[in-house]
């Protein structure tokens, strides 16, 4: 399982970090602006799925191009399209799995109707988004044979920076607008 990883590194790491990124921005964003789980729920997904995506085609694209020069400077390519098409689905993998994390806790509010405020959704996403940054962090590190604690660190401060970033937008443009 390891060496999966390792082959395809760059990708989960780009995918699942951004997959995060984003999906928590979408939920900080929302919950600053005040705005219900259900919104949260249908902007998160489709976000999720459709930003996914983009990232697998744009990680896709970048491998071929990246392949397409080596060929036309005569180096070998140590990559063939099959190479290219791993990357794209290890990207759109890691991106969806770890930018669920976010919104798990409002899907499983919502199909079970447990009730839960929406502050106490929000802290709890927080929490296991901050766990899926250091996951990813942690494996990195571990990965690439580096200091696990400075790669966790790292990951976490951006959790942190987006986090901070889209509850500020979102709190301040539903001031603004309302």
């Amino acid at each position: 399982m390891l060496k999966k990883i390792e082959d395809n590194l760059r990708e989960f790491v780009y995918g699942g970090m951004d997959g995060a990124v984003t999906t928590f921005a979408v939920v900080t964003g929302a919950a600053g602006a005040g705005l219900p789980s259900r919104i949260i729920l249908i902007i998160g997904f489709a976000n999720v799925f459709a930003d996914g995506f983009s990232m697998a085609v744009g990680s896709y694209l970048s491998e071929k191009s990246d392949q397409d020069v080596q060929k036309k400077q005569g180096k070998e390519t140590e990559a063939d399209h099959q190479t290219a098409k791993a990357a794209a689905v290890a990207t759109f993998i890691s991106f969806v799995l770890v930018g669920f994390i976010p919104l798990s806790l409002y899907t499983f509010d919502f199909a079970f109707r447990t009730g839960w405020r929406s502050g106490d959704l929000l802290v709890w996403s927080i929490i296991l988004t901050l766990l899926a940054f250091s996951a990813i962090g942690y494996l990195r590190g571990r990965v690439a044979h580096v200091d696990k604690a400075r790669t966790t660190i790292e990951s976490l401060s951006l959790c942190v920076a987006a986090a901070v970033i889209s509850y500020v937008v979102g709190n301040l443009l539903e001031k603004i607008i309302t």
